[in-house]
């Protein structure tokens, strides 16, 4: 059975892009694999500084994935900084890495270029990212179009490694790539990011909700012209919430005219209210239980960290530390 690992990282508030992008392809293998599930809160030290927003993050992204279907009695789920291994391992992860490789990193460019400080934190954000894979000996790390090459980053660090001190002390993950939700577009037409501010939070009141879904970017097409379905921010997303039949015919209406944007946005909140719905029934009800989530994390780490020990004893044995 395939060992299957991913982080959600909780510098904000969950959305849509992470649901679909990472939280619904990841619940998916749980029948299907050994799955591992962390929260990527040292991560989220790159961009958010304010303490008090960070624990408040950690807790509802862990009663978002709880509430969307992470099953603790199935997968491993646990906070990245509840095992201090991670840090251990990016150490020595490091000292083999190669500058240039950190300089090739896209995602590291586009944040900068966004205005996102660039701290050395940022800049070696891969080598974390690496040392979380490599820790708990993945066989798969599902990642969508954009992040493969920080899969391929994590597999050339493991290969420096294996070839300074001995073939076989880090195994080489595979990516999984999801084709059909690979990247999801924002209210701008951007890939759906914190980063970029253009996001629709998973449980959203309903006027919030209703507020940013109409306030997505459109052209001046006008009401009664025929509207180009291709590229449409609509139409992208009401493909991810809505009946194969409402697709087809949100489509059909976008060639045909006649039908202004408002309308099409309408469409769109309400699929996306109704497709989460059963979601946040679920999450309010593990609200009501406060000591639920942190027993899971609890449970979760101390597990983690029996499987992450093993590894880094293999490494510091490996590269000469014991």
């Amino acid at each position: 059975m395939p060992r299957i690992l991913t982080g959600i990282q909780p510098s904000g508030t969950l959305h849509i892009g992470n649901y679909f992008g990472a939280m619904r392809p990841i619940l998916s293998l749980q029948e299907q694999g050994e799955v591992f599930v962390f929260l990527a809160d040292l991560h989220a030290l790159t961009s958010l500084r304010d303490a008090d927003a960070l624990r408040r993050n950690v807790r509802d992204a862990a009663l978002d994935l709880l509430a969307c279907g992470l099953d603790p009695e199935r997968t491993l789920f646990w906070r990245q900084s509840d095992v201090a291994f991670h840090a251990e391992l990016m150490w020595i992860l490091s000292t083999v890495t190669p500058m240039g490789l950190m300089e090739r990193m896209v995602a590291y460019k586009e944040k900068v270029q966004k205005g996102i400080p660039a701290g050395v934190g940022l800049f070696t954000y891969p080598i974390l990212q690496a040392a979380d894979i490599l820790l708990y000996d993945a066989d798969v790390v599902p990642v969508g179009k954009d992040q493969k090459q920080h899969l391929e980053a994590t597999r050339d660090i493991a290969i420096k490694i294996n070839e300074a001190y001995g073939v076989g002390v880090l195994k080489l993950p595979e990516p999984l790539i999801s084709e059909d939700v690979a990247v999801v577009p924002g209210l701008d037409g951007q890939k759906m990011s914190k980063s970029y501010g253009n996001t629709i939070d998973i449980f959203m009141p309903e006027k919030a909700l209703r507020k940013k879904v109409m306030g997505i970017v459109t052209d001046s097409t006008p009401l009664e012209a025929p509207k180009d379905p291709e590229g449409s921010i609509i139409l992208a997303l009401y493909r991810l919430v809505a009946p194969a039949d409402e697709v087809a015919r949100m489509d059909a209406d976008f060639r045909a005219g006649g039908i202004g944007y408002g309308d099409f946005k309408k469409r769109l909140f309400e699929a996306i209210w109704t497709y989460f719905a059963p979601m946040r029934e679920r999450r309010a009800e593990l609200e009501a239980r406060p000591d639920y989530v942190d027993d899971v994390l609890a449970d979760g780490a101390r597990r983690a960290k029996e499987i992450a020990e093993r590894t880094i004893d293999r490494v510091w044995k490996a590269v000469g530390l014991r």
